[in-house]
């Protein structure tokens, strides 16, 4: 792998994270649940209540946005362009550093019907955006309004397990989860979850700590796949990640990159764009054989938006592909539209210099452009009920605490 710019390494470590507060986070969002019990069950929505919502609603050339930490250019032209084509200014703000912690901040104002401030707002598939489904906390799309998506979308990121038929959610921009390792100390070719296993990189293994992360791999190591797995799954990979904790350097958050860079760890857990955007030259990324995590960051508007057509309008525009082009140049993540990579490669044409190569190495990069087979091997985290998210916390969280 080529040597990143400095440019490039945009703070996305601050992206990461994304359950690391996730224990709080489950017990915060079980006492919600009790405390607005029937409005929940909203993953069943009809067409009638779809057209209810959007009835009578008129755009008003202004929304509030939002977003992780470094998911969108600097100079903000991609919000300069939607402004100067639709007339709708957009306030932009990175206020989102993980899941759990953004949930807690809009719970209790969604529960009470009030306002957060925000038209959209960006969150990762997983326990949390879950809970803001079930809880009504999401408005349901009008998909009659969003024909780029439509015409745009990957077709592997379309109607999603944790969001069928996309009714609450579109893809951002998604990552995997698979294994980065260092070149300069691991010889041969890594290919399988079970390399972590592996005794001779004893004290030189890195994992990550959060639960969803962590069950997935245990999964993985035991032949399960993780959206389809079962309590007594869950029970057994947690068993084999005990196995695995006496080779295990640190369960890391955030701070795994720098980890296997240095040579702290050799061989560790890690996220495919911190890979490509953050990692040194002698550090490869593996898909292993035995699948790994496909993760999504989504688009929703929140339940009391104020601007919700203009926030449906930028969630269209956002499909466009030479649109989305300009921003996977940035993000340097999986783009939920293929053909965006036409113009990234007639843009790298006209570049000259570290632009042409950063634009070339983006284009031919398997972290942001996944080839059909390593699609194929991907799964995502196990869509869970309340009851059900509160066995898989009590089995995957002692792990990395060590009991």
């Amino acid at each position: 792998m080529n040597e990143i710019n400095p440019l490039l390494r945009r703070g996305l470590t601050q992206r990461r994270d994304f359950l690391k507060l996730m224990g709080l986070g489950v017990v915060g969002m079980a006492a919600a649940a009790c405390g607005v019990e029937g409005q929940g069950g909203k993953q069943n929505v009809t067409q009638s209540e779809v057209e209810k919502y959007w009835a009578g609603k008129a755009k008003n050339g202004r929304l509030n946005w939002a977003n992780w930490v470094g998911y969108m250019e600097d100079d903000r032209a991609t919000l300069k362009g939607f402004t100067a084509k639709t007339g709708i200014e957009v306030t932009y703000k990175e206020v989102i550093n993980e899941n759990a912690e953004w949930f807690g901040k809009i719970d209790a104002p969604l529960r009470a019907g009030q306002s957060i401030g925000f038209d959209m707002m960006v969150m990762t598939n997983g326990l949390q955006l879950e809970q803001a489904r079930q809880l009504g906390y999401l408005v349901p799309l009008d998909h009659s309004k969003l024909p780029n998506f439509a015409a745009n979308v990957d077709p592997a990121l379309k109607d999603p397990s944790y969001d069928p038929g996309n009714t609450f959610t579109v893809p951002y921009t998604s990552g995997i989860t698979g294994i980065a390792y260092n070149t300069k100390y691991v010889k041969e070719p890594i290919t399988k979850w079970a390399d972590l296993l592996n005794p001779k990189y004893k004290g030189k293994i890195g994992m990550m700590g959060d639960s969803q992360e962590l069950g997935n791999v245990g999964l993985f190591l035991i032949g399960v796949d993780p959206e389809k797995s079962t309590p007594d799954d869950w029970r057994k990979a947690a068993d084999k990640l005990r196995e695995q904790r006496p080779l295990v350097r640190k369960y890391y958050t955030q701070d795994y990159i720098e980890a296997v860079t240095k040579g702290d760890v050799w061989i560790t857990m890690a996220w495919s764009g911190d890979v490509f955007s953050l990692a040194g030259p002698e550090v490869r990324f593996a898909i292993p054989e035995e699948g790994g995590t496909l993760w999504t960051d989504n688009l929703c508007i929140p339940s009391t938006a104020e601007n919700p057509v203009d926030a449906l309008e930028l969630m269209n525009y956002l499909y466009d592909p030479r649109v989305n082009a300009t921003l996977t140049e940035f993000i340097n993540y999986i783009t939920p539209v293929p053909s965006a990579k036409g113009f990234i490669v007639e843009d790298a044409a006209a570049a000259k210099g570290e632009d042409k190569e950063l634009l070339e190495s983006l284009v031919t990069s398997p972290l942001v452009f996944p080839t059909a087979a390593d699609m194929a091997k991907l799964r995502r985290y196990r869509t869970l009920t309340q009851e059900e998210k509160e066995i898989y916390q009590s089995v995957f969280t002692p792990v990395p605490q060590g009991s």
